[in-house]
C-alpha cells in the first residue's frame, strides 16, 4: 500500500511540475508502481495473502462461538466469580 501511495504522490508532483520531481525521468516515476506489483506477486505466492485471511477467518469465527456461548450463558472464560470450566456458569445479579 506504502508502494501505491507514495507512486501516487509521484506521479501528482510530476505533473503539477511544481518540485524537482517533475525534472525527473518517467521511469523514476513508474517504480513504486512496479515495486508494489512486485509485493503483491511475492505476497501471493507465498500464501502471506492466504494465511492473513484465514487468520482474520479463524478469529471472527472464534468470537462469534464465544458471544453466542455467552448468550446461552454457557461461557467457559475466567470471571470473577471463577466458574470451574466444564460446567455452565449460573447467572447471577452482581456485574
Amino acid at each position: 500500500m506504502w508502494f501505491i501511495a507514495i507512486g501516487c504522490l509521484l506521479l501528482l508532483l510530476k505533473l503539477a511540475g511544481l518540485t524537482v520531481v517533475a525534472t525527473w525521468p518517467w521511469w523514476w516515476i513508474w517504480i513504486p508502481f512496479g515495486l508494489a506489483a512486485l509485493w503483491w506477486f511475492i505476497a501471493d505466492a507465498s500464501g502471506l495473502t492466504k494465511q492473513r485471511e484465514a487468520d482474520k477467518e479463524t478469529a471472527r469465527t472464534e468470537a462469534r462461538r464465544e458471544r453466542h456461548l455467552d448468550n446461552m450463558g454457557l461461557s467457559f472464560k475466567k470471571r470473577r466469580g471463577g466458574s470451574t470450566p466444564g460446567k455452565p456458569r449460573v447467572p447471577t445479579d452482581e456485574r
